[in-house]
């Protein structure tokens, strides 16, 4: 029969451990923190080094099964007859998964893992006789062990806050970023307004000025058609009254939309110092999250300050653990020692006197070392409470601790209510916004208007012309229209483009140039107008036959 043997006669431990990096990519921080460990100096310290952070990860079985898994690679390590080479490895590694239940706290730091481990005395775990008379110690005992693992959850919790305010602080940095986002957002919104709106006070200058160019020529017109027409009829008065009120109803339209111009630049000023106050209160928000993150690293440093206590406490403990087990060896070489004296009493009280009285020296030797050995449990007893106190200071620090942990929560409370006053301020800068859009709705409603104003205006125009027409058509003239006369009534020639058509003011007939070149005042208009050569020719016959 072949031996079996977990490794061959050339290879060590650690070479297949460091295979499990390749292969399980979370064992890469062992193995890293195994060779930041200073002290190990040979392959087995650093395998016994890798063993124990495996055992408090609780992850040896995962581990060790990938190597299992992969046993081309572990053939340049084991012989082909090792125990890992086989199924049997298979169920070691499986029963291996029953250690992940065991909370393992091994010390790695401080100790020779590269020697021989020694042999473990479980002689102070086992109950004797003996020991009965110990328990009231071993109760204290007891109960420092428990206070110990209450400070040990404690750490955990505390640890479990610290992380659950680093996740609040980073969900605090995402929201602030998308403020930011949503503040550039609003900057660029707010620049396009203000571009709308230079662009609507251009648009609107232009429309005044056409509006201003087509008053000014519509008043000329109107007085020149007042001056022909006042003495002929008081129905050119009213309407030259009624033109009168749209032009001053057309200034009022004007002075309103100039009104609603400086009122959207009043909207627009407001909206500026909103966006303002946001940044204000987006630069205040960034400065408390600074002070978050000061605390939370002030807490890391209080944190590693109780945790290297805790340690330097723990160490503490286990050398008074040894002093203990020191002093019960001792009282246990005493017991043994006064069973022995106990037996020699007896055969000195068959013996002689002499012996009684060499026995009874030898009795008061062992009770003055009984009695240097009860001064020193005094002294053990003193430690003891010393670390009790220490305890219990340690208890104020948590409480400190959770108190801050509570103010913070108070902050992180405060900011969200800030929070939620920039979601009701972002509300109003949406209202803002469909107000604005409402208000160019009006500026569009009001171009239409004065479209609509222009267009009756030049309806009056028309009206004018007809009234025109009628007031001509009450002096008993035929105005004769251009389509109508081809040819002049007095020569008789045809128009073109060189004879062109004029309009006698007295007869209403159409002749040319020629013809129709003499100018003389009217009774319907006091200055001198185009009349034709008969027509002139009667005027002035009148004229002279009135003349005395």
């Amino acid at each position: 029969m072949v031996r079996k043997s977990f490794l061959s006669y050339n290879k060590t431990i650690w070479g297949p451990l460091e295979l499990v990096e390749k292969l399980y990519p979370e064992a890469e921080e062992i193995g890293a923190s195994v060779r930041d460990l200073p002290g190990l100096k040979t392959p087995l310290g650093r395998a016994r080094a890798w063993l124990r952070l495996a055992l408090m990860q609780k992850k040896m079985a995962d581990y060790l099964r990938c190597l299992i898994i992969q046993r081309d690679l572990l053939s340049e390590f084991y012989e082909y007859h090792a125990l890992m080479m086989e199924e049997e490895g298979a169920v070691i590694v499986g029963l291996l998964v029953g250690l992940n239940v065991i909370d393992a706290n091994l010390c790695v730091k401080g100790e020779d893992l590269d020697s021989q481990v020694g042999v473990i005395d479980f002689s102070m775990y086992l109950k004797n006789e003996e020991d009965i008379g110990n328990k009231e110690r071993n109760v204290q005992i007891a109960a420092i062990l428990d206070q110990k693992n209450y400070v040990e959850e404690l750490n955990r919790q505390l640890n479990s806050t610290v992380s659950s305010l680093h996740s609040r602080v980073d969900s605090l940095e995402k929201s602030n970023t998308k403020l930011i986002e949503e503040l550039a957002i609003a900057k660029n919104n707010i620049i396009k307004l203000q571009e709308e709106n230079h662009q609507l006070r251009s648009e609107n200058k232009l429309i005044l000025m056409k509006t201003q160019q087509n008053l000014e020529v519509t008043k000329v017109d109107v007085e020149t058609e007042l001056q022909t027409y006042k003495h002929s009829r008081q129905g050119l008065d009213e309407m030259y009254n009624e033109a009168r009120r749209q032009l001053r109803d057309e200034s009022q339209l004007r002075q309103d939309v100039e009104n609603e111009l400086a009122v959207q630049v009043s909207m627009k000023h407001e909206i500026e110092l909103a966006m303002k106050l946001l940044e204000k209160d987006i630069h205040e928000k960034q400065d408390t999250l600074i002070g978050l993150r000061q605390q939370l690293e002030e807490v890391k440093a209080i944190n590693i300050e109780m945790y290297q206590k805790l340690q330097s406490s723990e160490d503490g403990l286990k050398e008074k653990n040894e002093i203990i087990a020191r002093l019960e060896e001792k009282t246990n070489k005493i017991t043994v020692a006064m069973r022995q004296l106990e037996q020699r009493l007896q055969q000195a009280e068959k013996a002689q006197m002499e012996a009684e009285d060499e026995d009874k020296k030898y009795l008061q030797e062992c009770q003055s070392k009984s009695d240097s050995l009860q001064k020193q449990i005094s002294q053990k007893e003193k430690q003891l409470v010393q670390l009790e106190t220490d305890l219990k200071i340690e208890k104020e620090w948590r409480q400190t601790l959770q108190e801050d942990l509570q103010k913070e929560k108070d902050a992180l409370s405060h900011l969200r209510n800030e929070t939620q006053q920039i979601i009701s301020l972002k509300k109003e800068f949406l209202n803002i916004q469909d107000e604005n859009q409402q208000l160019k709705k009006v500026h569009h409603e009001q171009e239409q208007a004065l479209q609509e104003l222009g267009s009756k205006l030049s309806e009056s125009k028309l009206k004018i012309e007809d009234i025109k027409e009628a007031n001509k058509a009450l002096q008993g003239l035929v105005w004769l229209k251009d389509k109508e006369a081809t040819h002049c009534k007095l020569c008789e020639k045809e128009f073109s483009l060189s004879k062109r058509k004029h309009h006698c003011r007295n007869c209403g007939e159409i002749f040319c140039n020629a013809c129709s070149d003499n100018e003389l005042p009217l009774p319907s208009s006091p200055k001198p107008v185009r009349v034709c050569d008969s027509c002139h020719a009667l005027l002035i016959q009148r004229c002279s036959s009135n003349l005395p």
